[in-house]
């Protein structure tokens, strides 16, 4: 379905068509969201939950939108965040020192019983796993979620630079996890 986003964010903002728009955003964006997140948590319910987050906080701060960047944009630096805060809080509630993000990360993994990859996916994702937080995201947003990096930075707020080096090392470092495991 292809949206007018100029028209959708005018919906948005008025209060007579907002409810509307409001569903039509949900269903233009929600898969692509879905996929992003659970690329971070991992978890299935979890993605779930951050995703309801996301779109609790597009409905509450859709007025102050202000078109600097696109929609997609704004969604995806929102979901970013969301999913971010939502694994450092996790981590924090569990007593995991940031160091053991990781391997909390893996276990989700190992126990999500809606995982349906083969032994080669599933090693590539304890691969990513093993990544810092900002590696893993750069790799998922380039090799899954196939992104330019000019999009990248508006979303992450960090140099194109920087994030080619972030991807450069996330792949010699799942390179490297599969040739030893």
């Amino acid at each position: 379905m292809h949206i007018d986003e100029k028209e959708l964010i005018n919906d948005l903002k008025d209060e007579t068509r907002r409810a509307m728009a409001f569903h039509i955003l949900v269903k233009s964006y929600q898969e692509r969201l879905y996929w992003h997140i659970r690329k971070i948590v991992v978890n299935h319910d979890d993605t779930d939950d951050v995703l309801q987050n996301v779109f609790l906080k597009v409905w509450k701060s859709v007025e102050n939108f202000r078109a600097d960047s696109s929609l997609f944009t704004w969604l995806y630096r929102i979901a970013t965040n969301e999913a971010l805060s939502f694994i450092n809080e996790r981590k924090r509630k569990s007593h995991h020192l940031l160091d053991e993000g990781s391997e909390f990360l893996l276990s989700t993994l190992e126990a999500d019983e809606y995982f349906e990859g083969d032994q080669a996916q599933l090693k590539l994702q304890k691969a990513i796993l093993t990544l810092p937080d900002k590696q893993r995201l750069v790799f998922n947003m380039k090799y899954f979620d196939e992104m330019k990096y000019h999009e990248m930075s508006e979303i992450l707020e960090t140099s194109v630079g920087a994030l080619k080096a972030s991807y450069h090392h996330a792949v010699k470092k799942i390179e490297a996890y599969i040739e030893d495991n």
